[in-house]
């Protein structure tokens, strides 16, 4: 199965955010699934990509030309797209399930086209499991909640999201939805 991780390449960040990264990729890496996340060696990405690595999974960097310097050595393969939307697009076709880990306005961006294309794709039943640590994506979620009850979303399609707040309710999540 090929697991969409969107998250940050931010250096630095709390322990409890790598820690979250670190969980996910074992577990990735343990159930023989492949990782396919942005490709870049720095920050929850490249924590991701290490801990399925080491765990024995298959991991695939999907990263735009522009960004060829920064592709993470750990990759087994390397897929090189024109640009970020052309990165978004083979990650949203290749994908079997979405995790949303921590991250900035390219996370959004990832999450938001994820689902506005199973939007168009009605009977699309993959999962965006979202890492809400910290409610971090909080106003987000609550957003969503009130498209549902109105006419300018297709609420079940929102309901595609499905938010988690520790590490240990991801891997429960997750779990189940590759069953």
């Amino acid at each position: 199965m090929k697991i969409v991780v969107y998250c940050s390449s931010m250096e630095g960040l709390e322990e409890k955010y790598q820690l979250l990264a670190r969980d996910l990729g074992t577990w990735i890496g343990q159930q023989g699934h492949t990782l396919l996340y942005g490709g870049s060696n720095a920050g929850l990405m490249h924590i991701t990509a290490a801990a399925v690595h080491a765990a024995g999974g298959h991991v695939v960097g999907v990263i735009p030309e522009m960004f060829r310097h920064r592709i993470d050595p750990l990759c087994d393969e390397v897929v090189y797209t024109a640009n970020l939307g052309d990165r978004k697009q083979y990650m949203i076709e290749h994908g079997d399930v979405f995790i949303i880990l921590p991250g900035g306005i390219g996370t959004l961006d990832e999450w938001m086209s994820t689902l506005a294309v199973m939007t168009i794709g009605n009977d699309d039943p993959r999962p965006i499991i979202v890492a809400n640590l910290d409610g971090l994506y909080d106003a987000t979620i609550q957003q969503f909640a009130h498209m549902t009850g109105t006419p300018f979303a297709r609420g079940k399609n929102l309901a595609r999201t499905i938010p988690v707040t520790t590490s240990q309710q991801l891997l429960t999540t997750l779990t189940q939805s590759v069953q």
